[in-house]
Formats: C-alpha cells, sequence, structure tokens
C-alpha cells in the first residue's frame, strides 16, 4: 500500500517586476534565434508558464518584441562589467577583458536585431522606450574604456579619451572583418598596444 502523497505546494509567487525579468530573460534567446517568427506559446513553454501569465505583464506579443530590442540595446550590464574590471590588472588584461565583454555585447545585439530584420520586423533608428539613446550609450561606454587606461596615463603617447576612442574602433571594426573569427581578443590587444610590427 502506498502512501498518500503530500499536497503539491505552489512556487513562492513573483511581483509583477521579477515575472516580467523572467518572461524578458527567457524571451531573448528565443528572439535572436526566431526573431520575429517567435511566438508567445514557445516562450510560455520555456519559461515554464503558462501562455496567458505572459499577457499579464506585457500587454501584446509586440510590446514583448519591443522590451527584448530595449534590453538588447541597452548597455547597463556591459558598463556594469567594465566597471569591475580590476585596475590592479595590467593594462593588457584589463583590454582583454574589456574587449571580450565588448564583443559579447555587441553579439547579443547583433543576434536580436538581425533575426528581427530577418524574419521582416522593421528596426527604427529611435531607441525602444527605456533604452537609452545611441549616443548615450557611446559616451558611457567610451569613459568607462578611458578609466582602464587611467593608472597608465604617464605613459600614454595620447589622452586616455582618444586611445578608448582607438580601442573602440578596432573592437567594432572587427566584427566587420572577415578575419575576425581568427583573431582573438589576445592578439587584438597585443596588435593595438604594440603594433603589427615584432
Amino acid at each position: 500500500m502506498t502512501e498518500p502523497s503530500a499536497p503539491r505546494r505552489r512556487a513562492p509567487g513573483m511581483s509583477t517586476e521579477q515575472r516580467r525579468e523572467m518572461i524578458l530573460q527567457t524571451a531573448l534567446p528565443l528572439v535572436a534565434e526566431c526573431g520575429s517568427a517567435v511566438t508567445t506559446a514557445q516562450i510560455a513553454r520555456a519559461a515554464g508558464i503558462g501562455e496567458a501569465t505572459i499577457f499579464r505583464v506585457f500587454t501584446d506579443k509586440d510590446e514583448l518584441i519591443q522590451a527584448c530590442i530595449a534590453r538588447a540595446l541597452d548597455p547597463s550590464q556591459l558598463l556594469s562589467h567594465l566597471e569591475t574590471i580590476s585596475l590592479e590588472q595590467p593594462l593588457a588584461d584589463r583590454l582583454v577583458e574589456a574587449a571580450e565583454a565588448l564583443q559579447g555585447h555587441l553579439g547579443r545585439m547583433g543576434a536580436v536585431l538581425g533575426a528581427l530584420a530577418s524574419t521582416g520586423r522593421p528596426l527604427h533608428r529611435t531607441p525602444p522606450s527605456g533604452a537609452p539613446g545611441r549616443e548615450a550609450s557611446q559616451a558611457a561606454t567610451k569613459a568607462a574604456v578611458a578609466d582602464l587606461f587611467e593608472p597608465e596615463r604617464d605613459r600614454l603617447r595620447i589622452p586616455a579619451a582618444v586611445a578608448a576612442d582607438v580601442f573602440l574602433g578596432l573592437i567594432f571594426a572587427r566584427g566587420r572583418s572577415p578575419l575576425a573569427p581568427d583573431v582573438t581578443a589576445a592578439e587584438l590587444v597585443d596588435l593595438f598596444l604594440h603594433g603589427a610590427l615584432a
């Protein structure tokens, strides 16, 4: 004879903001994979929730996709990472860590926007509600990277802000280069710091 099972306990309730964040984190990789063809049923299954739960925090699929675009463009995670890079490390190590964080951010942004564009969703140049403007994002990123050069400011041939600009230019250009997969972040930093000559 089997013992009666204990009654199932419900998971603790989430606030609206927590539920919204959980759905958004689940939706982002699906939007990056499927673009606008993703369904709310797919997102609900991946999140382990009922589809109706999505519509308790998002009015419709379009609002959810707009939130995914805003999250993909949002540099706050990147900026947090850049600010936690230890200035005690050698400059090359700091820049390698920064390059990897920047490439990760650009990759996530490109995956989401590229998938949406390839599935016919028109992309507007104006950032969605909640996303910082492009110029503000670029200025904050440049300032965070310039801070990584500050301990070496007496050894720099150019101001830290200019070094940050050139470094960011290399990172952004790397994504458009056919050789990009063959050049590691460490090799790119070495080229930046020491030039092309042996």
